[in-house]
């Protein structure tokens, strides 16, 4: 199966990405030349089984993780590639990862408002109202994480993802804490706040159902390659 590459409005690209752990004298290369690109207000999926590298190239496109290889762009800047490398908090991307993370002694509203930098008081409270409708959850606002189930939860972490107008959102495994109704119900609801806030995406998850449901372009990963990159229709037909 071989890889089908965007070639117009790239918004995000890396381009023959190499990652590798161990001591300099003898690597262990884990990504090995992993080329794709997104066009702007997409989102993609990466695909693949636990230990593929889907979480590695998620990490390396957030800034937490070093190339010996290749380059990572978003828009014309270069975020990454084997001489330079920019801070993770210098990026504007934001993170969802699969624990949620959220703050146990902040509400709902304190959640969503932290990493709201650099506007007045009024102003932050302005974003936090309007993240809480875009995720439907404009009623919760004074309630802390544990009072709410785990699918508002995931809902709350998004809009905290949201909250500071990220030019890139990367969600790791976002669903894994879920049961598989629950799953399969939310995928779609997330590609639609995704759209909703006029976001782009990169999603990772080893379930090819929520893949699917949520991807403009899929990539299915193997042993820290890249064996396609599709749309879900393209790839359906080539299977």
């Amino acid at each position: 199966m071989s890889s089908s590459h965007q070639t117009e409005n790239k918004f995000l690209t890396l381009s023959r990405v190499s990652i590798a752990y161990g001591a300099p004298g003898a690597p262990q290369v884990v990504i090995r030349d992993f080329s794709m690109s997104l066009k702007q207000g997409s989102v993609g999926c990466l695909l693949g089984a636990s230990g593929c590298g889907k979480s590695t190239i998620l990490r390396a496109i957030a800034g937490l993780e070093p190339l010996v290889g290749g380059t990572i762009s978003l828009g014309d800047r270069v975020l990454s590639s084997a001489s330079r490398h920019l801070a993770p908090e210098d990026r504007r991307i934001g993170l969802m990862f699969q624990d949620y993370a959220l703050f146990p002694h902040l509400t709902v509203n304190e959640n969503i408002g932290f990493g709201v930098r650099g506007v007045s008081r009024s102003e932050r409270r302005q974003r936090v109202r309007e993240m809480l409708e875009i995720v439907d959850l404009a009623d919760i606002g004074s309630r802390y994480p544990h009072e709410l189930s785990g699918g508002q939860q995931q809902r709350v972490a998004l809009a905290r993802a949201l909250a500071p107008a990220p030019e890139l959102l990367l969600l790791d495994e976002p669903f894994s804490n879920l049961d598989v109704n629950t799953r399969t119900h939310l995928a779609n609801e997330v590609r639609d706040i995704i759209k909703a806030a006029n976001r782009t995406a990169i999603v990772v998850t080893h379930n090819r159902d929520e893949a699917f449901a949520m991807a403009d372009q899929l990539g299915v990963m193997c042993e820290g390659c890249l064996e396609a990159w599709a749309s879900p229709g393209d790839l359906r037909r080539l299977n």
